[in-house]
């Protein structure tokens, strides 16, 4: 009678499940969690009390303004924190494959975790003196990253073919290995340059620099490229795991980060100066990487600084 019972209850939790997975419709839009009802394809828009202590702290940037303008951003994080705890437990319900729960479950530990960082970067962005109207719209391929220091920008794309081909004549530096006899194909030039090293990157860099007596050109720190990048929203369109292999800079330019640059996500990974133990961090993903290894707060990923890769490029930042 005992198994009898046993096996009933087993056989109403698993139609229970069973039932409740059934019921739910694959959504096409939805790129991480194709069960998810809500597609997020670009950063939420702020909503009227935040918008309003922005522009009383724009009109009077006192302490007491700055600290209402933190207090109002840490309330709209806590809600993203909540709608992602509530995934989560959606995930452990109907999610067929356990990767997606621990998918969830590290962006959950993350956001609990950098909680204060987070907030605080928002803050710096908010309360940035750059912030107006029009401000990500590039003029001369770069764009203020709000947050960093008030003299920093971001290339509107990672450095292309045809850019890094002019530096190869310049120099006579060694051409990507994937340039035939050392000459680019004409039909990469709008593609992402791959196959150099961090120390070609530096290269590159210090390049512009030396034709440039007005600015500073480098690589950016991690959390440099974190602020340019901001949230990297769960649907949005670019390339990872959609190809088989790069895209051109300007494939997926309706998606544009935080700075408004594009392509910070997917298509290539991008070398930073943050060193860790065993090489040089690398962000944003690349075509072949999970969505959730592209996402901007990831930081578990380096590369060595001496080897070149097929799915690694770079972005310039400049100081003026």
């Amino acid at each position: 009678m005992k198994r009898v019972l046993f096996s009933f209850l087993i056989l109403a939790l698993f139609t229970s499940s069973y039932v409740q997975a059934a019921d739910l419709k694959v959504n096409p839009e939805a790129k991480s969690f194709k069960y998810s009802t809500t597609v997020e394809k670009e950063r939420p828009q702020l909503d009227d009390v935040t918008r309003g202590l922005i522009s009383a702290y724009q009109k009077n940037p006192t302490e007491a303004n700055k600290q209402a303008l933190r207090n109002q951003i840490a309330i709209n994080y806590d809600k993203v924190v909540a709608k992602k705890k509530a995934k989560l437990e959606e995930l452990k319900q109907t999610a067929k494959d356990k990767s997606k729960i621990d998918e969830m479950q590290v962006i959950v530990d993350e956001m609990i975790r950098d909680r204060e960082s987070r907030i605080d970067q928002s803050l710096s962005r908010f309360t940035d003196s750059r912030l107006k109207p029009g401000i990500r719209e590039t003029k001369d391929g770069y764009l203020p990253v709000l947050g960093a220091a008030q003299n920093v920008s971001v290339a509107y794309t990672p450095v292309t073919n045809a850019e890094y081909a002019k530096f190869v004549s310049a120099t006579g530096r060694k051409a990507p290995k994937n340039w035939i006899n050392g000459i680019m194909p004409a039909n990469l030039a709008k593609y992402p340059v791959v196959n150099v090293s961090y120390n070609d990157a530096v290269a590159y860099c210090n390049w512009l620099s030396n034709n440039d007596s007005s600015a500073t050109y480098r690589l950016p720190t991690e959390k440099e490229w974190e602020q340019a990048a901001g949230h990297m929203p769960k649907d949005a369109d670019f390339n990872a795991g959609e190809n088989k292999g790069l895209t051109p800079v300007n494939a997926y330019s309706k998606t544009i980060s935080a700075s408004g640059a594009v392509d910070m996500w997917g298509n290539v990974w991008e070398w930073t100066s943050t060193a860790r133990t065993n090489g040089k961090a690398v962000k944003g993903g690349a075509y072949d990487s999970k969505r959730t290894d592209c996402r901007t707060e990831d930081r578990t990923q380096s590369r060595n600084p001496d080897t070149t890769y097929e799915n690694v490029g770079f972005r310039v930042f400049r100081e003026k």
